[in-house]
């Protein structure tokens, strides 16, 4: 193949291409978050489906060319859970035979009398929780009290809620290191969440500083091979804290997919070689969790509209690669829980023949892929696509 010099990985966070065949084993068996997507009427994607994303196995609803500009695949998750961690591991190499521990009945009493001591702060709710329903249940308590919101997720999670008028940014973050100091072994979730928030009630907001603290990969990944090859390894978004920090060279936060997408177009024309790693998460977090499947298929209209901006900035031997990590059909049930779903994978270059590459086994498919076009040896569970030269 032809030299890559660059990959831009963009993972539209929680974008599921329809239920898994393991999604009974979740209770997710019907989820499909783009086609609920589609459903409202409010879903405007020419750039996706002229890429390709109609042809993808079992997306032909959303219209399929005879003239795409993208190899195209479906990938099935192989890891035994369906949240943002274990979806990243395994895109970027790990398949984890195991899902990370949950806590439907709250945190162990005797872990939140130890964090307590350790933060001095009390502690409130100790519950599996919708974020702004919490903040709204809680958020009066927490400003007489000084208390800790502390609450999960059906995921694999440890958030830490606190208005910024009550517990600054810093000390807020610094209570969430602790904690994810203490989250350890058995109680070793795979994320500890800062969410701070602000206002008065019954009008409590977050705010756009949410911080993740992650469990740290067990085994080198994509990002660290990338890195150990002398390339550029790029984060955007979330990304630097899923994998904690590790195997990257340059890292940049964002507040939310605008600013997500606006240092991806900036980095497009920028001269570096390696890969840039994007999270976009106001898909997961504003729309899928919170059920709003017109905002979801309006936020993905926007995406679809940048992308025609961004499409002309790549160049010779640059590869675009756009997936997702699990989904979040908000038209599923009565749950903000992710939903255990196949995704999509399209992935453009200029030097590269658009395919249909039908059904993958493994998100892995993606770190084996990149790997590949890089020339690094990186053994991992999935097979890198058999991407042809134009």
């Amino acid at each position: 193949m032809k030299q890559t010099n660059r990959v831009f990985l963009i993972v539209l966070d929680s974008l599921g291409a329809g239920a898994a065949p393991d999604a009974a084993d979740f209770g997710d068996e019907g989820a499909h978050t783009l086609q609920s997507l589609h459903q409202t009427g409010r879903l405007k994607i020419p750039n996706l489906c002229q890429m390709g994303i109609g042809n993808i196995d079992g997306l032909s609803f959303l219209g399929r060319t005879d003239t795409p500009t993208a190899a195209v695949a479906r990938l099935m998750e192989l890891s035994r859970g369906k949240d943002t961690t274990i979806g990243h591991w395994e895109l970027a190499g790990l398949v984890s035979d195991a899902p990370l521990p949950t806590f439907p009945k709250g945190f162990p009493q005797e872990f939140l009398n130890r964090f307590s001591a350790a933060v001095g702060r009390g502690i409130l709710c100790n519950a599996p929780y919708s974020g702004t329903a919490v903040i709204r249940d809680f958020g009066e308590e927490h400003l007489r009290t000084g208390s800790l919101i502390v609450y999960t997720s059906a995921d694999s999670v440890f958030q830490v809620a606190a208005h910024t008028d009550v517990v600054p940014l810093d000390e807020l973050y610094a209570i969430c290191q602790k904690a994810r100091e203490m989250l350890t072994d058995k109680l070793g979730v795979g994320r500890v969440i800062a969410r701070p928030f602000t206002g008065t009630a019954p009008d409590f907001v977050r705010t756009a500083d949410r911080r993740d603290f992650s469990l740290t990969p067990p085994i080198a990944l994509l990002p660290d091979a990338i890195k150990e090859k002398g390339l550029d390894s790029i984060a955007v978004g979330k990304i630097h804290d899923i994998f904690a920090g590790r195997g990257f060279t340059r890292a940049f936060r964002t507040h939310s997919n605008e600013e997500g997408m606006a240092i991806t177009a900036t980095l497009a024309r920028e001269d570096f070689r390696g890969l840039c790693f994007v999270n976009l998460v106001d898909f997961d977090t504003l729309w899928g969790h919170r059920r709003d499947a017109i905002g979801y298929a309006e936020g993905l209209s926007a995406f679809d509209a940048w992308l025609g901006d961004f499409l002309p900035l790549l160049k010779e031997g640059d590869v675009l690669m756009i997936t997702a990590d699990h989904g979040c059909d908000p038209s599923f049930r009565k749950t903000t829980d992710h939903t255990r779903e196949y995704v999509p994978l399209l992935i453009h270059g200029k030097q590269l023949t658009p395919d249909n590459l039908g059904t993958r086994r493994s998100f892995s498919t993606v770190a084996a892929t990149v790997t590949s076009l890089f020339g690094i040896c990186f053994p991992c569970d999935g097979e890198s696509l058999p991407l042809q030269d134009c």
